[in-house]
């Protein structure tokens, strides 16, 4: 569980809390239970580590008195509780739920939060489709977006730079194995994806290497050099310039970058997070 995560659960501990009688599932006949006791009580078993329980008081709440403030951060709270007992897709459908009903209210951005987090944990390994990792990022950019000042702001930027650099990585996975079935020009417009798009990720340098090897492979040998002269104008000391050097010298070649290339113009306006 993230520090946001931990921090809005504490918090919400610090409300007063009215003592719990019993709290099992078979007991919870609170039809006529004043929402704030009922709220209470949900704090109190999440806080003894009763989450499943606490979560079917919260859904009570929010079931009962859905326009009082405690029906409101009942909503959250079920987007919490969900979280934390690992059930994603109901986390992300309870957050955007109180998104939709309370765009405006001081856990927007923790809702928010959630939602990106939930996408997050679902990221699978690079070799699948990575439709999560992109709902992960377009979730932290509106929260960053959005909200800039929150204090979830912060994990949210890194957690961006990680999907990028996931997404790049299943780009490269991709043109290689275009590029070892002779396929360049698929394997370029992977690559050229990498380097126009994800540019602040690990995965560029090896990029502009694949994209000197494949021009090259095509003849395109002014296109070829350009991608190995950006590459070690930007990463002098990388061994993909190394290798796109050594590359181009063997067929009497060397890195000469032409500036209308669409590799000199990706690297002219880098975009910063």
């Amino acid at each position: 569980m993230s520090l946001g995560i931990r921090m809005a659960a504490v918090l919400a501990l610090g409300l007063s809390v009215a003592a719990c009688g019993g709290g099992r599932v078979e007991e919870l006949a609170f039809n006529d239970t004043p929402p704030d006791q009922l709220y209470n009580e949900a704090l109190v078993l999440m806080n003894e580590g009763d989450v499943r329980t606490a979560q079917i008081k919260f859904e009570e709440v929010d079931r009962l008195h859905p326009h009082t403030e405690f029906g409101r951060k009942s909503q959250m709270m079920l987007a919490f509780t969900s979280y934390s007992r690992g059930k994603y897709p109901e986390a992300i459908n309870a957050a955007k739920r109180f998104l939709a009903l309370h765009p405006n209210h001081e856990d927007a951005a923790y809702a928010q939060y959630i939602i990106g987090n939930s996408y997050y944990k679902q990221i699978p390994d690079v070799t699948r489709d990575q439709r999560e990792t992109e709902q992960a990022l377009a979730a932290f950019r509106i929260l960053i977006e959005k909200y800039p000042d929150s204090e979830y702001t912060p994990d949210a930027r890194n957690k961006v730079l990680a999907a990028e650099d996931q997404l790049a990585g299943k780009q490269m996975e991709v043109g290689r194995y275009y590029l070892e079935r002779n396929d360049n020009l698929a394997a370029i417009n992977r690559f050229r994806n990498v380097v126009e798009n994800y540019q602040q990720t690990r995965h560029v340098e090896e990029a502009l290497f694949r994209l000197t090897e494949s021009y090259y492979a095509l003849g395109l040998t002014q296109e070829a050099q350009t991608a190995a002269a950006v590459l070690g104008h930007n990463f002098p000391d990388s061994k993909w310039y190394r290798d796109s050097y050594a590359l181009l010298e063997k067929g009497g070649y060397s890195p000469s970058e032409a500036k209308a290339s669409w590799i000199s113009r990706a690297f002219s306006s880098i975009n910063v997070l």
